[in-house]
Order: structure tokens, then sequence, then C-alpha cells
């Protein structure tokens, strides 16, 4: 009986044609109906037809005119992304010959001697502390961070970078030990130091980057920096190893556009090694912060669709659908637009929508909640509405920001005329 091609090969529908043949021949029954649908793949029809499972959950969706918040699922991939993603998931692989394969390839890509993709930047920032750990104290993984006490364990960070990600630290058992002047940093070097971390934020701390890579290398410590929404420009994924730094983490869901749980850390590769070797499925520290084949591959993927791509285009395009809303809401009472570009993290254009909240009838906040309100829901940036500078954008208390980097085709044109329908009604 054939159950192949011409050529030889087996199709899907023949095995399941000749593997339930041998279950009857054996007195075995075979899979049938809902059984054997079961474990086929879906056809193209079935796959149109497939749940939303949004929908399903009752989950409502969401016009992302907010940014790469990880609280709003960060950002879309692009479309030869998702791809890429629903490719891996039909085929399984040996993790580790995977997880090694794709930091070469990135590693060539991005101009670096190591790279790893990891669960997200904060677990980066943990792998990059347990590499470093594991360096300093010639330990195995399996030591971090239960016999931390007898370690090396300080990580230098400026006092004016501390953070909430110091959690993905202190994961190593690892203590920080803060600084504010130059010479304050020069003096907390000690042989148990295992590493330095730099936020990258702009204005924050006194000491900059040359002179914190310097004094930390007279002292054979490597150094880290966060840069995990600093991208675009694209020639960041590039810059701060070439700068000098050690290892650098980037989130994959922000400006890279590839799966929410993916991140990248790059390097020196003798500490991405050994980043891999905390990593899952080893029993290190990074157990737990397993990345999926489809992760890995999307990782890839959206770099490879990133640097098919230009800083001048992607500002250009961002620039067009802030114009679409500014003309949409033009007649407004007192409206003013203006774009604004964050100096480092989220470096690109968003649309301040100012207006006099006496005069149009609604503030800022109250048009942020009725558009959340809304089915798909529309959020706005977080930055609406409030008397503080933040996350590098300025003041708006008087102002709507529109973040239209994720706004998908067709979604500047909602966002402009469902703003411009707050504000005409005014008080509800």
């Amino acid at each position: 009986m054939s159950t192949g091609t011409a050529s030889g090969a087996l199709t899907r529908r023949g095995f399941l044609q000749w593997s339930q043949s041998m279950l009857a021949m054996l007195g075995v029954a075979p899979l049938v109906g809902s059984s054997a649908e079961a474990f086929a793949a879906p056809s193209s029809a079935a796959g149109a037809a497939s749940a939303d499972y949004y929908a399903k959950l009752g989950v409502t969706k969401m016009i992302n005119a907010a940014g790469t918040y990880t609280m709003y699922t960060a950002s879309v991939m692009p479309p030869q992304v998702q791809l890429a993603v629903a490719q891996a998931a039909k085929h399984p692989v040996h993790l580790r010959d995977l997880q090694v394969k794709s930091g070469e390839y990135l590693a060539q890509k991005l101009r670096c001697e190591g790279a790893v993709v990891t669960c997200g930047a904060s677990s980066a920032l943990t792998l990059a502390t347990a590499a470093c750990m594991t360096a300093a104290n010639n330990v195995k993984p399996e030591d971090i961070p239960q016999n931390v006490g007898s370690l090396k364990n300080e990580v230098i960070v400026q006092k004016a970078h501390r953070y909430g990600y110091d959690h993905a630290i202190f994961l190593c058992g690892a203590k920080i030990v803060e600084v504010e002047t130059l010479e304050d940093y020069k003096r907390a070097f000690n042989e148990k130091t295992i590493m330095t971390n730099f936020f990258n934020a702009a204005g924050k701390g006194e000491i900059g980057h040359e002179q914190w890579l310097e004094v930390a290398h007279q002292h054979n410590v490597p150094c880290h920096i966060d840069a995990a929404a600093d991208m675009p420009p694209i020639s960041n994924l590039w810059k701060y190893t070439g700068m000098g730094f050690d290892l650098v983490c980037f989130s994959g869901g922000k400006g890279i556009r590839g799966p929410q749980n993916a991140g990248l850390l790059l390097g020196k590769k003798r500490l991405t090694d050994l980043a891999h070797e905390n990593n899952n499925p080893n029993e290190g520290v990074g157990r737990g912060m397993k990345v999926a084949k489809e992760q890995i591959v999307g990782m890839v993927a959206a770099v490879d669709w990133l640097l098919s791509q230009s800083d001048e285009g992607m500002e250009k395009e961002f620039t067009r659908r802030a114009d679409i809303i500014s003309h949409i809401v033009k007649d407004v009472p007192t409206m003013k637009t203006t774009i604004f570009t964050p100096e480092v993290a989220n470096h690109v254009p968003h649309l301040i929508l100012t207006y006099d909240p006496a005069v149009v009838g609604v503030t800022p906040k109250e048009v942020q909640e009725r558009l959340r309100a809304l089915d798909p829901s529309i959020e706005l940036n977080p930055s609406t509405g409030s008397p503080r500078a933040n996350n590098g954008m300025p003041s708006c208390p008087n102002a709507l920001v529109v973040g239209t980097w994720m706004l998908l085709p067709g979604e500047p044109e909602i966002v402009g005329r469902q703003i411009r329908a707050v504000l005409k009604k005014g008080k509800a």
C-alpha cells in the first residue's frame, strides 16, 4: 500500500491512513472522529474559523495609543514575526541547540561576541547578575542564591539609578551598594564586587557612561547597562557593547517588536556563555524564566525585521499617524498640537494635544477614562493629564498624550475620531 507521494515521502494523510490500517490489523480500535482530528493539523478553513479567545474569555480588545508598556501587553509583532512564531510552533527541537544557535546568529547580526534570548529584559538582568556572580566566585549555577552568603555578591549602582527592577538582581542573592559621586564610586570597589549596573536614563546620576566604564574596568569588574526601552534608534543594539559595556539588556517586546515575553542579553561571550549556564533548562536561578521555542524564533525574526527598517522611515510613519489625528481634532476649541520625542527610552514621536479644559468642558483624565471604557478600548499614554514629568515626557496637566507607534492600520483615524467625539461632547 502506497502512503507517500511520487517521490516516496510520507504525507500526513498517508500516515494517518497507514497508521489506522496498522491498528486495525493489530486488532486495536483506530482513531476516528474527534479523536483523530484532535491530532491533525488544522485546515485553512478551520484556521479561518478559529475561536476569538479574547471574546471567549471576556477580555476587551484595546487600541494601543499609549506605547510599549508591559501592562498593555507591549508591542504588536509585525506579520512576518507572527508567521515565524506560528511556524516554530509546529516542530519540536532541542531547546539547548536552539538557544545556542539563536545566540550565535544574533551576536553576528548585532555586532557583539555573545547573545542570549531571555524571558524579557528583567530576566536578562537576573542572568547577567548570575553570570557575573558565577564568574567572580568560580561556582556552579546551583550555588546561586542559596550559598551566596559566603560568596562575592556586591553590585555597584548609582543612587539615582535605583529602580523597581533591582529585584531582578536580588533574585541572585546579590547586595546593591549605592554611590552618588565619582569618588564614592572609586571607593566602593572591594573583593566582594561582582558587577556594576548602569540604568540608561537621561539626566540621572552624576557619573556618565565613560567614567563608569573606566573605573570598573580598572578593577576588572564587568559593567551591565539596562537599555530595555532604548530602541530606536536601531544602532543602540550595538552602540553600548561598542562603548565597552560587558553586558547589555534589551526588552524584546518594545521597540524591537518581538514577543512580549522575550528579551536580549548581549555582550562578552565568556559572560553570555555563563548566562546560558544559569538559564533554563538548567537547574539555576533562571530555571523558571523559560523562553519557548516560539518566542526564541520570534525574537530572531523580530531582529531580522528591525534590521530591514530605518530610523528615518519609522519616524516618518509615526509622524504621519500623528498628523492624521491632529487634522481630525483641529477644530476643537483652544486645541494646540505638538510632537515630542523623549531623549532616551521610547525615543519616538509622541503627539501632545493641549487644550483648555475649562473651555472644552472635560479634563484630560476624564477623556482618558471615557476612551478606556469604549469597546475596543483606547488607551492613551500614561503622561496624559500628568502634572509631573515622567518617563522622559514633559508635564502635561492639560494635554492628551498619544503614542502612535503601536497603532495598526486604520487605528489613527479611529483614535482621532473618538478623541474628537469626547472633547466635543464635553461634560457627560
